[in-house]
């Protein structure tokens, strides 16, 4: 049976307890420790977050520099060489998943009264086009098969090649950026976006989509066509897989 404590020694215990403070930093930890994780999670994607950005940034300026020093002339081969290890560079982000590349050279017309798109490549999975636009033939249809010179077959040359006729800009522009390339040369713009994939779950962050662009002027190289000697599939714009 308990036994029943005598008036004098209950309120004592009553007394001691209220005095009792042993027990208060566990009980202000226990209230802090959620902020404190919040905070701590927070700082964690963040800092995630820039590194992301940095990356991104990285692989719009390489890929635009390493397009821009191709020599002599260019081919399918070159580009799909630039494109797999700018995307590889960035493997631990699973870019290849959640990001794109848009490379596209953009060039002046004879006369220089307007920019336009000689031909444009892309990888990637994540499904967006580019702010700049896309090749278009002289009739203004767009390509997006990577068929600007030639056919699909890669050997015949194409019935409706890309053509400075349909474009109708002064210069190419996108988010108020204006680009445009000397007559003569060609200019080559990087595209690089990444769908932002947090840490935590339930992340501010999350749905983000983390955009960079780039520009070089193409160097010692006056042929500004894209060719094909090795009769390669194009990395062409409407297709979205890793």
């Amino acid at each position: 049976m308990l036994k029943r404590l005598p008036v004098r020694s209950a309120a004592r215990l009553a007394r001691d307890l209220r005095r009792c403070t042993s027990g208060v930093a566990l009980i202000e930890f226990a209230f802090s420790l959620p902020v404190m994780m919040v905070l701590a999670l927070a700082g964690l994607e963040t800092a995630n977050y820039v590194m992301a950005q940095l990356k991104v940034s990285n692989i719009a300026v390489i890929t635009a520099d390493n397009a821009s020093r191709v020599r002599d002339s260019i081919d399918e081969a070159d580009v799909v060489q630039l494109l797999t290890g700018a995307k590889m560079s960035a493997s631990d982000l699973d870019f290849a998943q959640h990001g794109r590349i848009i490379l596209s050279s953009g060039e002046s017309s004879p006369d220089g009264s307007v920019q336009w798109i000689r031909w444009q490549r892309c990888t990637g999975a994540l499904n967006v086009g580019s702010d700049y636009g896309s090749p278009r033939t002289a009739g203004g249809a767009p390509i997006v098969d990577g068929t600007e010179i030639y056919k699909t077959n890669r050997v015949d040359p194409s019935a409706n090649p890309s053509s400075y006729q349909a474009s109708t800009l002064i210069g190419f522009t996108s988010r108020g950026n204006v680009v445009r390339a000397a007559p003569g040369t060609a200019v080559m713009v990087v595209e690089a976006l990444y769908e932002y994939q947090p840490l935590v779950p339930a992340s501010f962050l999350r749905g983000r989509v983390i955009r960079y662009q780039s520009v070089f002027n193409v160097r010692q190289r006056n042929d500004q066509l894209l060719h094909n000697i090795g009769r390669i599939t194009p990395m062409s714009c409407n297709t979205f897989d890793a």
